[in-house]
């Protein structure tokens, strides 16, 4: 994120936003710009994949749905972009903690100990821990005890992955459906509440007893459920 901050930095808020006397080292000029830059490409990202999807991915059959909302779209795209406010302080503060040096991230694959295998190592195990905190964040957040009071519509989690199980194209190689946590799993999470919490992988859903076999890929999915009442 340094070079990103560098790049908005010598572009735009050092000759047109900020004034001389704010120091592109100051840690108040940091985080404000930290936070811009990350609603704003958020909110870009979002917007930009989300409508790729949804005119060209999407299943627009959804829409006649008895229990899709006449302002769903439009309410969906509220709460997304209100969601993206709230849920940048935290990457914020990562992002802060990383521009000042506090990381181990390395620019050069020879500056890495383990080389290219430590690459794929990394990107392993970050898709393994997220989805697991994704996986028991969703959870608890499902629970009797926080689900009144805790408003879900905000906790929305804007990435391109995010966007495309929730599009109804259940579309996924046959020998990966039991291990890729697909739109048709997550249709079962929306239709029946307490299953497919995942984020990636179907893993923890199956750890945690929560793993519900998707009944679109069994004939019984919201699609199947409105072509006979045509």
């Amino acid at each position: 994120m340094d070079h990103v901050l560098n790049i908005a930095d010598s572009s735009i808020f050092t000759p047109y936003v900020y004034p001389a006397s704010w120091s592109e080292e100051g840690a108040l000029r940091q985080i404000v710009s930290l936070w811009l830059v990350t609603n704003l490409g958020a909110v870009l990202l979002f917007l930009g994949c989300g409508a790729l999807n949804f005119y060209y991915v999407f299943d627009h059959k959804l829409m006649m749905h008895p229990l899709f909302l006449k302002n769903q779209v439009k309410q969906e795209i509220e709460l997304s972009i209100i969601s993206i406010f709230w849920m940048s302080f935290p990457t914020v503060a990562i992002f802060f903690w990383e521009v000042q040096g506090n990381s181990k991230l390395f620019d050069n694959i020879s500056e890495s100990s383990l080389g290219w295998p430590g690459v794929f190592l990394s990107i392993a195990g970050f898709l393994f821990f997220t989805d697991m905190c994704i996986y028991w964040i969703h959870r608890f957040l499902h629970h009797k005890s926080t689900y009144k009071a805790v408003y879900l519509s905000l906790f929305v989690f804007v990435n391109i992955w995010t966007i495309s199980i929730h599009d109804g194209d259940y579309r996924i190689p046959g020998p990966l459906i039991c291990l890729i946590n697909g739109a048709a799993h997550h249709v079962d999470h929306h239709l029946f509440f307490n299953y497919n919490y995942g984020q990636y992988f179907t893993l923890w859903d199956r750890i945690g007893g929560s793993y519900r076999n998707p009944s679109a890929l069994m004939g019984k999915g919201p699609q199947d459920h409105i072509a006979h009442t045509q």
